[in-house]
C-alpha cells in the first residue's frame, strides 16, 4: 500500500484521536454516498506534541504535567470549544481527553480490517470498516475505551463481526512493523494532520491535498467532473437548524486587512449578510504575518518538518481558493492606518461594508498601500466620505481608538483573521458561515 496512492479516487487520512477527523467521518460517508463514490480511508497517527506540546491531567482534572506555550493552549481550547459546538449539533459527544493517546492500535485494527475487506466492500454502510470507526470513535470521545490495550482493541474486532484469529500477533508484529513504516512514510509525502483528502489525479487533472472536512464541498466538485464554479470552504449544513437557537440582528467580523484569509472571507461574508438582511459590525485586528517556509533541510526533526509542511500547505491551499495571484502572502508592515480609517467612516455615517471591500482589494487584488494616511485619504475620497480632518484624527483621537478596539478584543482571545462574534461567542474562518446564517435572523 502505497502512502498518498490508492485505485479508488479519494483517500481519507483520520486518527480515533482527533475531534476534527471524528467529525468529519459522517458527513464524508454522506458525500461519498450521494456522489455513488468510494474512498480508501487510513489511519494517520498524529505525533501532537511535535507541533502543540504536551499535555496530562491528574485525577482532579486539572492540568498535572504539561510543555504547551500559551499559543499553543489557546489554540488546543478553542479546537476542543469548536468540536464540541459542532457535535453537539449532532448530538455527539466530544469531552477532552486526559492525555495525549497512543492510537497505533486501532490504527493496526484498521489495516487488519483492510485485508478482510475490498475498498468497495469498506465503503458500504454495513462494512467491518465502517462499524470499527464507530465502534472506537463513539466510546473513546466519552472517556469509555482505551485504545492503547490490544485485547481492547481485539474485542471491538470480535464484536463487529470480524475474523481476530492472528490478531494479537499481526499487532505485535508485522502489523506493527508495517504501521510504522505507514506513518514515516504518509508524514514524508506531506500528511502532517487529519482528517486529510487525497483527490486523485484522473478526478482533478492532478493530485490535490486538502485538510479539513471544510474542503468537501470542492472535493465533491473536483468528483464529479469539475463541473461550474469551483465551491468554496463551507462546514457541512445542518439537518435540524430549525432547531438551533437563532440570534437578532448583527453580526461582528474581526479582521486584518493584511489577512490573505480575512480577504478571502469578505465576498462570501457580504453576500451571506446580504442574504440574511443582517447588519455587520467591522472591527480591526492585528494577527501575525505568515511565516514563510524555509526548507530545514533532511535531518530537521518532525516539528520543525511539521511546520514547513504546514507552512506550504497553508500558502497553497490560500492561492487555490483565491480569485488572482496573492503577491503579498508574507508581508510583515502593520499599521493602525486602515482600522483608523473604518473608524472615521463609522463616525461618519458611512457604508462601512464598502470601505472594508475597497482596503481589502486595494491591498490584495490592485497591490496598493493601505499603511499611509494619504492611501486611506485616497478610499475616503473614492468611496465619497468628507475627508477634512482625518489627518487630525488619525494622528490623535483615531489612533486612540484603534489601539483600544485592538486591545478589547486581544482581551477577549480574538487572534484569528478573520474571527466572527455573536454574543462574544467566536467563530474562527468562513467555514462558519453556513451555521452564522442559521444562527442569524434579519432586523
Amino acid at each position: 500500500m502505497h502512502s498518498t496512492h490508492s485505485e479508488a479516487p479519494l483517500i481519507v487520512y483520520i486518527d480515533f484521536k482527533s475531534p476534527y477527523a471524528y467529525l468529519a467521518v459522517e458527513p464524508t460517508r454522506k458525500m461519498l454516498a450521494r456522489l455513488g463514490v468510494v474512498a480508501d480511508w487510513r489511519p494517520f497517527v498524529l505525533d501532537i506534541g511535535s507541533y502543540l506540546g504536551t499535555a496530562k491531567l491528574g485525577k482532579s482534572g486539572k492540568v498535572k504535567e504539561q510543555s504547551r506555550s500559551a499559543e499553543q493552549w489557546s489554540g488546543v481550547k478553542y479546537a476542543y470549544f469548536d468540536c464540541r459546538r459542532y457535535a453537539n449539533l449532532r448530538d455527539l459527544m466530544v469531552r477532552g481527553t486526559v492525555k495525549i493517546w497512543n492510537t497505533d492500535l486501532p490504527a493496526i485494527g484498521m489495516f487488519w480490517l483492510k485485508q478482510q475487506e475490498t475498498i468497495v466492500e469498506q465503503c458500504q454502510p454495513g462494512s467491518l470498516l465502517n462499524k470499527f470507526l464507530d465502534a472506537v470513535y463513539e466510546p473513546f470521545w466519552k472517556r469509555e475505551l482505551d485504545v492503547e490495550q490490544l485485547d481492547v482493541v481485539e474485542g471491538i474486532l470480535q464484536r463487529i463481526g470480524a475474523d481476530v484469529t492472528g490478531f494479537k500477533a499481526y499487532a505485535e508484529g508485522p502489523g506493527q512493523a508495517f504501521n510504522t513504516e505507514f506513518q514515516h512514510a504518509t508524514f514524508a509525502a506531506g500528511v502532517y494532520g487529519v482528517p486529510t483528502y487525497i483527490v486523485d489525479a484522473q478526478a482533478s487533472g492532478a493530485t490535490q491535498k486538502y485538510f479539513g472536512r471544510e474542503h468537501l464541498p470542492r472535493i465533491a466538485w473536483h468528483l464529479t467532473g469539475e463541473q461550474g464554479e469551483a465551491p468554496d470552504i463551507a462546514y457541512e449544513g445542518f439537518e435540524n437548524a430549525a432547531q438551533v437557537e437563532t440570534h437578532q440582528a448583527g453580526l461582528t467580523v474581526c479582521v486584518d486587512f493584511k489577512s490573505p484569509s480575512a480577504y478571502l472571507a469578505v465576498a462570501p461574508t457580504l453576500a451571506m449578510a446580504a442574504q440574511k438582511g443582517v447588519q455587520l459590525d467591522w472591527q480591526i485586528i492585528a494577527t501575525p504575518a505568515l511565516r514563510e517556509p524555509v526548507n530545514p533541510g533532511p535531518e530537521a526533526d518532525r516539528s520543525v518538518l511539521h511546520r514547513y509542511t504546514r507552512g506550504r500547505y497553508i500558502a497553497d491551499d490560500l492561492q487555490r481558493y483565491a480569485p488572482h495571484p496573492l503577491n503579498n502572502l508574507y508581508e510583515t508592515e502593520r499599521s493602525d492606518r486602515a482600522a483608523i480609517g473604518l473608524l472615521w467612516v463609522i463616525q461618519r455615517q458611512g457604508n462601512t461594508n464598502a470601505y472594508v471591500g475597497e482596503v481589502f482589494d486595494r491591498y490584495w487584488k490592485r497591490n496598493e498601500g493601505i499603511d499611509d494616511i494619504a492611501d486611506i485619504t485616497t478610499v475616503l475620497a473614492q468611496l465619497e466620505i468628507e475627508t477634512s480632518g482625518f489627518e487630525t484624527f488619525a494622528a490623535e483621537v483615531g489612533a486612540q481608538q484603534a489601539l483600544k478596539m485592538r486591545e478589547d478584543l486581544s482581551a477577549k482571545g480574538v487572534t484569528t483573521s478573520p474571527t466572527y462574534l455573536i454574543a462574544d461567542e467566536p467563530f474562527q474562518g468562513r467555514q462558519h458561515l453556513p451555521l452564522l446564517a442559521d444562527l442569524l435572523t434579519s432586523d
